[in-house]
């Protein structure tokens, strides 16, 4: 059985190495990391075994999608191998949409595989005049509308927005 909670401070280190498996040290240089650098996440949940283990991750993160404002971007999103084939990217996606829908956000961007995320109801129209402040594969940037009509005719830059993680100070 698996349990998907609120990511706590003490995932990081796995969730970092499940992120690392998945797409490795290329996943800083993205177009959606420019966006994420710096910042807190909106949401961040885990998916822990029963053997406490953590094996999928998927976090939301504040931006502002062009025209259309407030807007969440989701991503990473990931698995373990020993966890995929068994519908748990799927609980993650659903566990994420249901949260931000909850919190009365109105839409989500996120760039992935067109035919995974369509099934979560995300399409590649939504985000026709979005620009990210970066190259980006525009068949792979997606849009879903948890308000009906949020993204209509959406159009602008996409950027980041949400707050900046605080840096410790260590005196000298």
């Amino acid at each position: 059985m698996v349990t998907i909670r609120a990511e706590i401070s003490s995932d990081v280190g796995a969730r970092e190495a499940l992120l690392n498996a998945g797409f490795g040290p290329s996943r800083f240089r993205k177009t959606s990391e420019k966006l994420r650098a710096g910042r807190v996440p909106a949401f961040a949940f885990t998916a822990m075994n029963d053997e406490c283990k953590v094996v999928g991750t998927v976090r939301l993160w504040n931006i502002i999608a062009g025209s259309a404002g407030p807007s969440l971007l989701l991503g990473p999103l990931a698995v373990d191998g020993t966890a995929q084939g068994q519908g748990l990217g799927a609980a993650l996606m659903n566990h994420a949409i249901t949260a931000a829908k909850a919190e009365g956000h109105d839409s989500i961007l996120l760039v992935g595989d067109a035919p995974y995320y369509a099934r979560f109801g995300f399409s590649q129209g939504l985000t026709r005049s979005l620009h990210l402040p970066g190259p980006v594969d525009r068949a792979r940037f997606l849009g879903l509308e948890l308000t009906e009509q949020s993204l209509d005719g959406a159009e602008g830059l996409v950027a980041a927005s949400g707050d900046m993680v605080q840096s410790l100070q260590v005196a000298a």
